[in-house]
């Protein structure tokens, strides 16, 4: 017999339906829940071990998203016909859901938590992944496992200037704000989304009309796990040993020494040596018979001791740990055309941190290809983010692209799309490696890939400039500073990491991470203002290397034109097999793709070589060529008629000029004005009803004045 299920019915205002149903499927898993809305279906479970990992000091915490092809009726492309590694698309699902649970577990729970999301049903109507991170929070509410939640996640769009909550797939291009935030009954904590350049205000409207949504869908979760025998009480747990006078030592010894090369602005890596000075010397003064967990965790408190002289050397002296003030930015210098065989490329270095990023012009074969259970198409603009260990100074083998690298990379790829006009005929792929890191390249890749695009002569409409905001806060003291373009440090050690990009009108990309609850509205509006000042000085640096894109592409980029031919001649110009077009390809140096659009053929040509784009355009033309009555045609004397000439205007297709319409005088003999081979304008003025081309030199000369 089935198993009854315990449902939560969620009726958001705008009058969508959604449903949380647990206990039917998953049963041994810690938490699992249902969530569905239309015909879209999420399986969401959690499970975490009762024992703690060994030897972390931190919350090991995994989320998945995959997407089951069986949920829109299809089967996985390609050879292998089962669903692979996760796509791009669900990594950066993964993250939004990851980036929302993960500072709402206890900072003392070490228990690895796996946290699986599967896609099981799609409706086209209703976008999966503004569900994804509700299918989440809703599982551990009904699990046993400790966590200061829940969570609500949602998106909100403004289409046609009105905002929206969880809009269809249809609707999102038409919008102007789409943002995924994610938080509690008392905050947000997780945004991110992109916008077509819209002011900080509108912002800070879209993210409260998303927390009202957000405090029903946990108010529900709450309800629910109400009605869930196994829900409470949370699991009991001690995840830690603590040393309560190891710790009094460490602070006495070395929170001055800690505080006083803080404040010193030392460079990073000098920093960091000292730092570890600092820990060497303590440890050398416990004795030689130290054992390996006293320092293990003496080193914990180490930590936690550089944590609170950073933080409060930031709130009591306005200072931070390169010296500068809150709002300050860091030193910048660009360069673009540095690598003579890109199509475009640049250098944008703040601080020590450091991008080189290139522009790659293609033909629609570039394009890159997206299959998924969800959609099927292509993007013509795409960014690739690299992160190599050198970097940060490190050796660590080179794996493949990581998950950091997908969302960083998306990021920036964001912040740049909406100044990208859909009328640029070329894919456009631009890469971003990072050379050094100290802090936001996210936002250095944004800066050095609007430097290469200019530098490219892609035509974008405005340059964008991008910023991380960092944020320190003393619950005691109710002390608060928003920090500018933060260092790596302050983001591990400070309570948000807020990166805003945007044109000189207005924003385009944002992502904010919050490490604590409860942050006010007036925090956010303070970095937000804070932030823009940040971007328009950015960009103003980055103005004064090149402030506009190049008139011309460089010599050695690809050049594209496109074509429109009949539909019915696309087989003509591909061949049998494709041997027309292959040939037309390999003896023009081009690359050419036809495609049928709106019942016509389109043909995108590109090449480097100007002559034989020309050329292929030319045979394209000869092959599909369709005489048009009006237009004028240089046409080849085919053959001499008593009563006219026949002319051919196009790769087998002749038209009749009768010796009415050689010319204004009367012409006795044809021969004596036209001769086989010679090449005349003519007009076509008619196509009789059996096909017949008419054509006339006559209505192109002037006509002769009439004497008196």
């Amino acid at each position: 017999m089935a198993p009854t299920p315990i449902i939560q019915e969620i009726k958001l205002p705008d009058g969508q339906i959604i449903t949380i149903e647990t206990g039917k499927l998953a049963r041994q898993a810690h938490g699992a829940v249902v969530v569905k809305s239309g015909a879209t279906m999420l399986l969401a479970t959690v499970v975490s071990n009762e024992e703690p990992m060994e030897g972390i000091d931190f919350m090991p915490l995994t989320v998945e998203y995959r997407e089951k092809f069986s949920s829109s009726g299809r089967v996985p492309g390609g050879f292998i016909k089962r669903e692979a590694k996760p796509s791009d698309e669900e990594i950066l699902v993964a993250r939004l859901v990851d980036r929302a649970l993960r500072p709402l577990f206890p900072e003392d729970y070490h228990s690895d938590t796996q946290v699986i999301i599967n896609l099981i049903s799609y409706d086209k109507n209703v976008a999966a992944d503004s569900l994804a991170g509700l299918a989440a929070s809703a599982a551990i509410a009904v699990s046993n496992i400790p966590f200061n939640g829940p969570i609500g996640e949602v998106r909100v769009a403004r289409i046609n200037g009105q905002f929206k909550i969880n809009p269809s797939p249809a609707e999102i291009p038409t919008a102007d704000i789409d943002l995924m935030v994610g938080g509690t009954m008392d905050s947000i904590i997780m945004v991110e989304g992109e916008m077509k350049e819209v002011s900080e205000s509108e912002m800070l409207e879209a993210l409260k009309v998303a927390h009202e949504a957000i405090k029903i869908l946990c108010q529900a979760q709450l309800e629910l796990a109400a009605k869930v025998p196994g829900a409470y009480p949370k699991r009991e747990y001690c995840h830690e040993t603590n040393d309560e006078e190891l710790k009094k030592k460490v602070e006495e010894a070395t929170y001055a020494k800690v505080y006083e090369v803080a404040k010193s602005a030392l460079p990073k890596k000098v920093r960091n040596a000292r730092f570890k000075e600092i820990f060497k010397e303590f440890i050398e003064s416990l004795g030689e018979d130290v054992d390996e967990q006293t320092i293990k965790l003496a080193e914990k408190y180490y930590g936690l001791v550089q944590y609170h002289a950073m933080r409060n050397m930031i709130l009591n002296e306005s200072k931070r740990l390169d010296g500068r003030g809150p709002a300050d930015i860091r030193p910048i210098w660009c360069e673009v055309d540095y690598l003579p065989g890109a199509h475009g490329s640049a250098i944008f270095t703040r601080g020590e941190t450091q991008s080189l990023t290139t522009v790659t012009l293609g033909s629609k074969l570039d394009e890159n290809k997206i299959d998924s259970a969800t959609f099927v198409g292509s993007e013509r603009f795409y960014l690739h983010y690299n992160f190599p260990p050198f970097s940060t100074g490190e050796a660590k083998p080179l794996r493949g692209v990581g998950r950091r690298e997908i969302g960083h990379g998306n990021l920036a790829q964001r912040a740049l799309k909406p100044v990208i006009s859909e009328d640029i005929p070329y894919t456009i792929r631009v890469v971003s490696d990072i050379l050094e890191s100290n802090g936001s390249s996210s936002m250095a890749t944004v800066c050095a890939g609007t430097l290469a695009l200019m530098d490219s002569g892609i035509p974008i409409s405005a340059p964008v400039s991008g910023i991380a905001m960092g944020l320190i806060t003393d619950e005691k003291s109710g002390k608060w500073a928003v920090l500018s373009d933060i260092l790596g440090d302050e983001d591990h050690l400070g309570d948000m990491d807020f990166k805003v990009t945007g044109t000189a009108k207005g924003l385009t990309a944002c992502q904010m991470d919050i490490k604590i609850q409860g942050l006010s509205f007036e925090i956010m509006e303070k970095a937000l203002t804070q932030a823009k000042e940040g971007r328009l000085h950015i960009l103003n640096e980055m103005l004064k290397t090149i402030d506009k894109p190049r008139p011309e592409l460089k010599p050695h980029a690809p050049k594209i034109i496109k074509l429109s031919i009949p539909k019915d001649l696309i087989g003509a110009v591909i061949g049998p097999g494709g041997k027309i077009i292959q040939s037309i390809q390999s003896e023009t140096g081009t690359v050419i793709v036809i495609e049928e659009v709106n019942d016509k053929g389109v043909v995108e040509i590109s090449g480097t070589d100007p002559e034989g784009i020309n050329e292929a355009k030319k045979r394209i033309l000869d092959i599909a060529f369709v005489p048009t009555v009006g237009e004028v045609y240089t046409g080849t004397v085919k053959s001499i008629q008593t009563y006219g000439a026949f002319i051919e205007i196009g790769k087998g297709t002749d038209g009749l000029l009768h010796v009415s319409e050689i010319d204004h005088k009367r012409i006795a003999n044809v021969s004596d004005v036209l001769k086989e081979g010679d090449k005349i304008d003519v007009k076509l003025i008619a196509i009789d009803e059996k096909g017949k081309l008419k054509l006339s030199r006559k209505v192109l000369l002037p006509k002769p004045e009439v004497s008196g």
